[in-house]
């Protein structure tokens, strides 16, 4: 097993998820953190037509390989009207073809962000239920609302509270990443 894998279910370039991925990454000291981009790779839409006749994309398993080779996932979420991307829901059915319960034993912070008051709550909430689905332990769980003014890239949280509750649901979460041997 390797150190936590941290990343964004987005595909934007200018991800605010994937900030937060990165400033969360950046509070873990005790375990090493890969943070893994998502924006950079080009999936092919899920299709079962094209599963049986390309099988399934070489960057899909290595992919899921390192997620499931990983002590922990931090993942936070972006919301399109209500839920997950069409990226990341893509990415999800991809992993799952591969290996249904590819998430046997990770243990998950999930968090998600948006401009919004209610910080993409209810994709956070699908998420939540799709991960555990495929054997995921949802450990903790944050949502960062207002993005624009609760968060400076650099700097992080800016909202006290908010930070005091997303380092709580972090301290969680390391709490429960088996340790190396």
């Amino acid at each position: 097993m390797s150190g936590i894998l941290a990343t964004a279910g987005s595909n934007s370039s200018t991800s605010i998820n994937y900030n937060l991925v990165q400033f969360t990454a950046g509070c873990i000291e005790e375990h090493p953190v890969e943070c893994v981009e998502l924006a950079g790779f080009e999936f092919p839409m899920y299709s079962e037509d094209l599963e049986k006749s390309d099988g399934i994309p070489g960057q899909i398993t290595k992919l899921r390989l390192r997620i499931q080779q990983a002590r922990g996932l931090v993942l936070s979420v972006n919301e399109h009207n209500g839920n997950p991307s069409a990226f990341f829901k893509n990415l999800l059915d991809w992993f799952s073809r591969d290996e249904r319960r590819f998430l046997d034993g990770v243990p998950v912070f999930l968090m998600s962000a948006s401009g919004g008051k209610r910080g993409a709550i209810s994709s956070r909430n699908v998420v939540e239920q799709m991960l555990q689905r495929l054997g995921a332990e949802v450990i903790s769980t944050f949502s960062l609302s207002g993005y624009y003014d609760n968060f400076t890239p650099g700097t992080g949280i800016t909202d006290p509270d908010m930070a005091a509750e997303h380092l709580k649901a972090l301290k969680a979460f390391l709490k429960s990443i088996p340790s190396e041997s």
